[in-house]
Parts: C-alpha cells; structure tokens; sequence
C-alpha cells in the first residue's frame, strides 16, 4: 500500500471525490449556458452578452449519445502504457446540462460492451504514478 497523495492529472477539471466526482464546469449567469472546460470570460452563446458565470459541478450521469475505439496511440502529454492498449471513447450527453461530453471510457470495456442510450457514470482512474504521487483522470463508466 502506497502513501502518495492522489493528485489530478489536469487540475480544476474534476474533483478528487473517489465516490462521487463530479467534471468542473461553468454556467452563464445571464442565459444558463454550460462549458466544459470552464470557461469565466465571456459567453460563447451567441444571443448573450454576459461575462459572469459561476462554477459548478456537472451531472455525474448521462446517456452515450455516441462511441468509438482509438487504435492509434495519442501524442503527447497524453500519457500511454507501453505497448500501447486500444481504448474506448464515449460522447455522454449529460442528464441535467443536457451537453456532451467527450471522454475516455475505463480501462476493460470495449466498443462491443456499449450502446448508444446507455446510462453512464463520471468516476476516477489512476492514469501513472511517479515517484511523487498516483496521478487521476476521469473517465466513463458505462452502466450494465
């Protein structure tokens, strides 16, 4: 058993919650537009003028709205094991934002395990560890 401190791959995009994480998004004050990844500048709606959003955290759940493999290995920073693993992608539509979300899936389930509608939840994986600290990411994990 390790006593590194489990730090975020990306920080302010998620929280650390390994029960309940939730992605870090913004809504629009004026209109109630979402952004994921954040956004505090102006609203990118275009019937909005508004520059005052709020952070908030995003529905953990949604449907899969869309999936696909990635057979090639990403570039970097993308941090890959060697030899490289396909993996799967999942575009969530989220329950209550109503946006989608692109996002690896976990580690163990393949394109054939997924279908368009089904339920998925947000949850933490460790992407590596360093000498320093266990290293997380999000990702999807589709619901049986």
């Amino acid at each position: 058993m390790t006593n590194k401190p489990v730090q975020a791959a990306i920080e302010g995009w998620f929280t650390l919650d390994t029960d309940t994480p939730h992605l870090i998004g913004a809504c629009c004050d004026k209109c109630g537009t979402y952004y994921f990844p954040k956004t505090l500048s102006f609203c990118k709606n275009p019937a909005c003028d508004s520059t005052t959003f709020n952070e908030v955290e995003l529905s953990r759940t949604g449907k899969i709205w869309s999936y696909t493999n990635a057979c090639y290995k990403p570039p970097e920073p993308f941090v890959a094991e060697e030899p490289f693993i396909p993996y799967a992608i999942a575009a969530v539509e989220l329950e209550k934002e109503k946006m989608i979300i692109l996002g690896q899936v976990v580690k163990g389930v393949d394109v054939d395990q997924m279908k368009v509608g089904q339920t998925a939840e947000l949850v933490l994986e460790t992407l590596h560890e360093d000498d320093d600290a266990i290293k997380v990411t999000w990702k999807w994990q589709p619901q049986r």
